[in-house]
């Protein structure tokens, strides 16, 4: 006879070890397809009734058993009535939750729509300008003057700081 294996029985102790196994599970026939079930779907009430007959309510003159049919009637009735609210309200904030993403994506493109035209208008104005002189340009003549002109504003904003009087600068 040929030998049977013995096969392991594993009683998961916590909750990661019973996801363990069931991923072993799966993964062990990786051919076979995995059924993933939908969500719960919404149970809609039945349509009122066309007629009711014999309903008395619990006025005088009504039978021992009629009340309670009266209450059943109602109690359907009401919840109906709360499920069609219950559906109107959550269409509404559906709807109004599209209008609100709508409305964003369309201040979005315009915010950056406004910006794209700042940007090309920017880089148009920048390649129209000629371009600056540079250094070896300017020589060394050049060079000294912008050290002077740096030098001069480094002292400007360094008495401005100090918050000396106009007629006392220099």
């Amino acid at each position: 006879m040929a030998a049977k294996e013995e096969k392991v029985v594993i009683v998961p102790q916590t909750p990661a070890e019973i996801q363990r196994l069931k991923l072993q599970k799966l993964m062990n026939k990786p051919d076979k397809p995995v059924v993933i079930p939908d969500g719960p779907q919404e149970k809609a009430p039945r349509a009122p009734p066309e007629f009711v007959r014999n309903v008395w309510g619990s006025s005088a003159g009504a039978g021992s058993g009629e009340f309670h049919v009266y209450r059943g009637i109602r109690r359907r009735e009401y919840a109906r009535q709360k499920f069609n609210t219950e559906k109107s309200e959550r269409e509404k904030l559906d709807q109004e939750y599209v209008d609100k993403v709508e409305q964003n994506k369309k201040a979005a493109e315009e915010r950056t729509a406004k910006k794209r035209a700042k940007r090309q208008k920017k880089k148009q104005k920048q390649r129209s300008k000629k371009p600056k002189a540079t250094e070896k340009d300017k020589g060394w003549y050049g060079n000294v003057l912008e050290r002077k002109r740096r030098k001069r504003a480094k002292k400007k904003r360094k008495r401005k700081k100090m918050n000396i009087p106009f007629d006392q600068r220099m």
